[in-house]
């Protein structure tokens, strides 16, 4: 049975929104941006609305401080549109994991008046997807009290949890689209590969991997081809994983749940990624609680969760959100997959990261910056590489630590390491 379905303008569709509400923005790929120009035109009616989302992508015009009276960004994560709203005071950041935010919609501690979601066009029963960002805007649509549907046929259907029938819906618009693409293969050099090269050669066969966007995660799975039998559970896909799925290395034989299947919450990456998921049985975007649980993440066997960071100090601190005070991105799922893979029998969490920025920067550190946030605590390190090798810090004391940092910190600013070390420690660390 084909369904007739009632789309409505932008315009009357965002009527729904009022003054003094609270309304949720669904992020990634999927932001519903056409609408979010749109609303932007109806500052002459709207004051004091607040806007909940994470990792906005695209221009959403409402970051600019002319809309600052009508609406207020309160993002979960900070993502490049608000960077610049949140450093000027004119948007707000809520530090929380990635996996506890779900519990912050349910537990109405944010209370959501509308949620707007981006999906893909009703199947003959009459059921939207989420698409490529599930994530928390599953639990954002369960716990709305109106939810405004933007749908574009260029939207991935996806399997898992993020299905939803149109019944569910206020208002639904129809407005096609191309989707936000991000891809970093071209951008990788030679430094992330020789990090690539010492992550691989941490990676066992029969693995579970995590790891998320970017270059070091796309030059780590280049060099994964050799291997046999590897699985996916991981917030986040991007287009490094197709070709291992193509040569038979990632098949999820060896996972403990959902073998056979590569399991998610977002994807992140070209069009060649989103055509590869779009109804794609063998992918799973599922609820982020459950995703991102470090007690669902153990259960599979020698997880690799992979991540970055914007700088490690000699003790094992990791700042992976802010350059100093300035908020750059956020908690996100860093810490969840950290302590799912600890957990995980065989698993090895790892913290990846060059020995300097672009511009020279040291991000191995005698300490953080003024202000900085520690993302992952020092207590939950195990792994840190860098182009310069392996450092295994689980187990080690803080001199052992400093030492081993040291060791693969860039050699141009070893000296000033040192020199540091022994003002702290009142010892020479030597080999």
């Amino acid at each position: 049975m084909i369904h007739p379905y009632n789309y409505v303008t932008a315009a009357e569709a965002l009527s729904i929104i009022q003054s003094g509400m609270r309304v949720f923005v669904q992020g990634g790929v999927c932001t519903p941006t056409y609408l979010l120009h749109k609303l932007a035109k109806e500052t002459h009616r709207l004051k004091d609305v607040e806007l909940v989302s994470i990792t906005l992508k695209g221009d959403i015009e409402l970051d600019k401080p002319e809309y600052s009276e009508s609406f207020h960004i309160n993002s979960l994560f900070v993502s490049a549109p608000i960077r610049t709203a949140v450093a000027e005071g004119r948007a707000d950041f809520i530090p929380v994991f990635l996996s506890d935010i779900p519990d912050l919609f349910k537990n109405r501690i944010l209370d959501l008046d509308v949620t707007i979601v981006q999906v893909s066009p009703p199947d003959r029963h009459g059921y939207c997807s989420l698409g490529l960002s599930v994530d928390i805007a599953r639990a954002a649509v369960d716990s709305s009290k109106q939810i405004i549907a933007l749908v574009n046929p260029l939207m991935p259907r996806t399997h898992g949890d993020g299905m939803i029938h149109t019944d569910r819906f206020a208002k639904m618009v129809f407005h096609q689209a191309e989707l936000i693409e991000e891809s970093y293969s071209s951008k990788v050099g030679e430094t992330e590969m020789i990090i690539g090269k010492n992550i691989a050669g941490l990676i066992d066969d029969g693995s579970t991997l995590q790891m998320g966007i970017g270059t070091i995660p796309d030059a780590t799975l280049s060099f994964l081809t050799n291997h046999k039998d590897l699985g996916v559970h991981t917030e986040m896909l991007s287009d490094g994983i197709i070709q291992l799925v193509e040569k038979d290395v990632i098949n999820n034989k060896k996972k403990a749940i959902h073998p056979n299947k590569s399991v998610t919450s977002f994807a992140i990456g070209s069009k060649k990624l989103y055509h590869y998921v779009n109804d794609n049985p063998a992918f799973a975007f599922l609820d982020i609680d459950y995703v991102n649980d470090p007690h669902v993440i153990r259960r599979n066997p020698k997880v690799i969760a992979i991540n970055s960071a914007i700088e490690v100090d000699l003790t094992g601190q990791v700042c992976a959100d802010s350059i100093g005070e300035l908020q750059f991105s956020g908690i996100g799922g860093q810490m969840d997959f950290m302590r799912g893979a600890a957990l995980s029998n065989g698993g090895k969490p790892i913290i990846a990261l060059n020995s300097r920025t672009n511009k020279g920067i040291a991000r191995i550190v005698p300490h953080l910056k003024e202000g900085a946030g520690v993302v992952t605590t020092r207590g939950h390190v195990h792994y840190v590489v860098t182009e310069y090798g392996v450092a295994y810090l689980f187990g080690k004391n803080l001199r052992q630590r400093a030492k081993l940092l040291i060791d693969i910190a860039h050699p141009d600013d070893r000296d000033n390491l040192m020199k540091y070390c022994f003002e702290r420690f009142k010892i020479f660390i030597i080999d």
